[in-house]
């Protein structure tokens, strides 16, 4: 009689573990696509979204640039607050670079992981640059508060962008 006691205690327990675990689930990736139009040659636009050690010299809201090698930066923010980051491509013949968080400051960036892919194509008056990311957001619980959740993450990541395409943009059309 113990046998099925402690069978039937452990299929009920099993049903419980099964069941919370359906309904908690962790964050989903969330997505940024912002894209500009800027009157100047592919190749131009392309040396300066390539120069990942310059990113300071074109977005508005980053203070500085610190390179720990040749393919990880130390972001320095102007609102505070440092993100690194890690070069994982650049394809001259795509125009085409793409980075990834290394080293997450959810006080700078509201998210837990990111990856960001720029690329720049020809279009009729000069280029289109496309600025694309995927990420997580800060908290990676079920219930996270509003300054770490996927709307507080999403709004950060598309301002990042856009203030960063519109910059790019100031730079090479002085």
């Amino acid at each position: 009689m113990n046998k099925m006691i402690n069978k039937l205690s452990l299929a009920s327990l099993g049903l419980v573990l099964l069941s919370s675990s359906v309904f908690a689930h962790g964050p989903t990736p969330q997505r940024v696509d912002e894209h500009i139009t800027i009157d100047a040659e592919v190749a131009t636009v392309w040396q300066k979204v390539n120069a990942f050690d310059q990113l300071d010299k074109w977005h508005p809201a980053v203070e500085s640039i610190t390179m720990q090698d040749e393919t990880t930066r130390i972001v320095t923010l102007k609102s505070g607050g440092e993100i690194t980051e890690s070069l994982d491509e650049s394809d001259a013949d795509r125009h085409y670079i793409g980075y990834r968080l290394l080293k997450e400051n959810i006080e700078a960036m509201p998210v837990s992981f990111y990856t960001i892919g720029i690329e720049v194509e020809p279009n009729d008056t000069g280029s289109k640059v496309s600025w694309s990311g995927r990420f997580y957001r800060a908290d990676t619980g079920n219930f996270p508060p509003e300054n770490l959740n996927d709307e507080a993450a999403v709004k950060a990541m598309t301002e990042y962008a856009k203030t960063g395409l519109e910059g790019l943009k100031a730079s090479l059309e002085k």
